[in-house]
């Protein structure tokens, strides 16, 4: 599966974000966690292939039973759906 990592100053563990090339909120999400700069790795679901797809929304699913795009997968296992700023600033305090 292509995962990219993105370097960050705050490291909070192992985070990983679920996203979409073509979602607006993804997007935000990606660059709201840069501006906090948080150490996190994403995948874009939509790019891979049939396989890995399925492969990554079972993962995501896990977290996310509704499968909903953005999905921040934190460290210790709570998810945050959907772009939440504030809970977002809130997880990387």
């Amino acid at each position: 599966m292509n995962i990219t990592h993105v370097p960050g100053k705050n490291k909070k563990g192992n985070v990983m974000l679920f996203a979409l090339s073509t979602c607006g909120w993804c997007k935000k999400t990606r660059a709201l966690l840069e501006e906090l700069g948080i150490e996190y790795h994403y995948v874009y679901v939509d790019l891979l292939e049939s396989d890995e797809q399925d492969e990554a929304v079972e993962q995501m699913g896990k977290y996310n039973p509704g499968t909903n795009f953005p999905t921040i997968v934190l460290a210790n296992g709570k998810a945050i759906v959907g772009f939440k700023e504030d809970e977002i600033r809130k997880a990387f305090k």
